[in-house]
């Protein structure tokens, strides 16, 4: 069984993988034997992220990519397939989320959480599509969210639109699957990043979430990676159109006090 979770010798691709929890899910695919190739729109992260891959013995490109844009994305596939021949494993983990009242919220607002969150994966889907069913063993993770399941306040729009990719998700899975692509997602609990660690820390919201957590902590980015080392990896071969959730405990939880 160990073995079915080696990557060596595959090649991995993570939209959104130059910080935070792309980056951990990119080092972990890195430690597990693929070569990984993490993609974001500034430089210097995206360097330093190669580096870190690098370091691991890894092969690596450092290239930078918006996935707004079709044609960004078409350039870095082009780049990945030149250089490395191949690409088995598409991680799809570009996002943001930003919090206000949803009376608010204006419509450029809600496209633009819509635009990145899942048009964005869609644009890499496609993208990646032929590469990835040309290897035989593709495998797709979508990096979806808790607001998938559970509304949390002032959020609709990234709510709504990681819905939609989980969707995307399970549409995907039934269209690929037997072009020997596997299409699977994984929604996170919180975990503490240095964009987040202020909010989780020292405010009221921060201090709700942890109570509602039964592990009582919050998760630590490099917990993430062992679940996409499985959707990654032949352990995960008859796996497809399935949302795995690290949280925790939060959503299995009713009242914790």
């Amino acid at each position: 069984m160990l073995s079915a979770l080696d990557l060596t010798g595959r090649v991995a691709v993570v939209a959104g993988g130059t910080s935070g929890l792309g980056r951990a899910i990119a080092i972990g695919l890195a430690e597990a034997g693929a070569d990984v190739i993490p993609s974001g729109r500034r430089l210097a992260p995206a360097q330093e992220a190669c580096g870190q891959v690098a370091r691991l013995g890894r092969r690596t490109l450092s290239v930078t990519v918006d996935v707004l844009l079709r044609d960004s994305v078409d350039l870095w596939r082009d780049r990945v397939l030149e250089t490395f021949g191949k690409v088995d494993i598409l991680v799809n983990a570009a996002g943001f989320v930003a919090r206000k009242p949803t009376t608010e919220v204006t419509e450029e607002e809600w496209q633009a959480a819509f635009d990145v969150n899942a048009t964005g994966a869609l644009r890499t889907c496609q993208a990646f599509y032929p590469a990835l069913s040309a290897s035989g063993r593709g495998r797709v993770i979508n990096i979806v969210s808790l607001n998938s399941f559970v509304s949390l306040r002032e959020v609709a729009a990234y709510a709504a639109a990681k819905s939609a990719l989980l969707s995307l998700t399970r549409s995907l899975a039934v269209e690929w699957a037997t072009s020997g692509v596997n299409v699977n997602a994984i929604a996170p609990g919180v975990f503490r990043t240095d964009l987040n660690r202020k909010l989780l820390d020292e405010t009221e919201r921060g201090q709700e979430l942890l109570m509602r957590t039964p592990m009582r902590r919050f998760g630590c980015p490099h917990e993430l990676a062992g679940a996409a080392v499985l959707l990654a990896s032949d352990a995960a071969s008859y796996m497809t159109g399935q949302c795995l959730i690290v949280d925790g405990g939060l959503l299995a939880s009713g009242v914790n006090s």
